[in-house]
């Protein structure tokens, strides 16, 4: 199974169609919705999740998509969890869609599960002592 993070920017002329759903029907793919900013009549902002039996099956939705006009990138950074400074307050998990960060019992330890996160970003704004941030990667780690 091959699955990859995805960043569609949508512009208005497309936003109302149903785009996504076709990845289903024409090219057989997988998706799961991890962030969306989209309304009818202006530009969308989508993060997606698509997993395809190959990479040459995802290859074809994700050119359907960019003939479509959906500009397609892939996240230039990651969130990360400090241990030294975390406190384990929980506030994080509170604002967590994917459940990224849980918190671990009996212990009450946090903990982040890299696979799971989004990319939203509310933990990065939440976080009381700045122990969730982001970093940049290089062409060479995204490939």
């Amino acid at each position: 199974m091959y699955s990859k993070i995805v960043i569609l920017d949508f512009p208005a002329e497309v936003a109302q169609k149903a785009l996504v759903c076709q990845l289903v029907k024409k090219y057989d793919l997988m998706f799961n919705i991890l962030n969306a900013q989209i309304s009818n009549q202006r530009k969308g902002h989508m993060v997606l999740e698509i997993s395809s039996g190959s990479k040459s099956g995802f290859n074809k939705g994700v050119d359907f998509l960019k003939n479509q006009g959906v500009q397609i990138s892939t996240p230039e950074h990651q969130i990360f969890k400090d241990e030294e400074i975390c406190t384990h307050c929980g506030a994080c998990t509170a604002v967590c869609p994917t459940e990224a960060l849980h918190i671990k019992r009996p212990e009450m330890e946090v903990l982040f599960d890299k696979e799971k996160c989004s990319l939203c970003e509310r933990c990065i704004v939440t976080c009381p002592t700045r122990a969730m941030g982001l970093f940049s990667q290089t062409a060479e780690e995204m490939a």
